[in-house]
């Protein structure tokens, strides 16, 4: 398969709440499109990874160092590309994004809360419990028609939605998405 032509690269955050395959489509979009992956859980500090471990769900304090990082990393992926994954469940933690690296794009991974709750509970040595889910829904704002980007379900396969995806960014590449450049 070829990478998708897009002038000016974009940066995906591939985002949602846990369990909706974040990791792996951002992996496979990050093959797909020939450009790096970064895993958003790379760049929680100690005491993050050890509150969400201990079942206590993360604060918008907790994730202001952690979104900036992420920011940082994608800021300097501008213009070449790049995917990473992060819940970015909330509209201001994706300004945040956005404010270190504009013209990012969103996939918002979607899925109903039974199918993502039977996913968390088959995946081993992660440090994000399940008792957690409630508090990602609840916080959890999708994208608004001026944001760049676009909602995926998980009812399809992992590959299904990296090409959905791909399809996205040539349209984006394009101006026929809305909110993208």
């Amino acid at each position: 398969m070829h990478a998708p032509h897009v002038v000016d690269p974009y940066v995906v955050v591939v985002m949602g709440v846990a369990g909706t395959g974040k990791s792996t489509v951002g992996r496979l979009l990050a093959d797909r499109l020939g450009v790096p992956y970064a895993e958003a859980d790379a760049f929680h500090p100690e005491a993050n990874i050890a509150k969400m471990t201990a079942g206590v769900p993360l604060d918008d304090t907790d994730r202001e160092p952690w979104l900036d990082s992420i920011g940082a990393w994608a800021a300097d992926r501008a213009g070449l590309g790049g995917v990473v994954s992060c819940s970015a469940l909330k509209r201001r933690y994706r300004d945040r994004l956005r404010a270190s690296a504009p013209g990012l794009f969103f996939l918002h991974l979607t899925g109903d809360r039974r199918i993502v709750a039977d996913r968390l509970e088959q995946r081993r040595d992660h440090f994000m419990p399940g008792s957690l889910l409630d508090s990602q829904f609840a916080a959890l704002e999708p994208l608004q028609p001026d944001e760049c980007g676009i909602a995926v379900p998980i009812t399809q396969e992992p590959s299904a939605v990296t090409e959905e995806a791909v399809r996205a960014l040539e349209r984006a590449g394009r101006k026929e998405v809305d909110g993208c450049r």
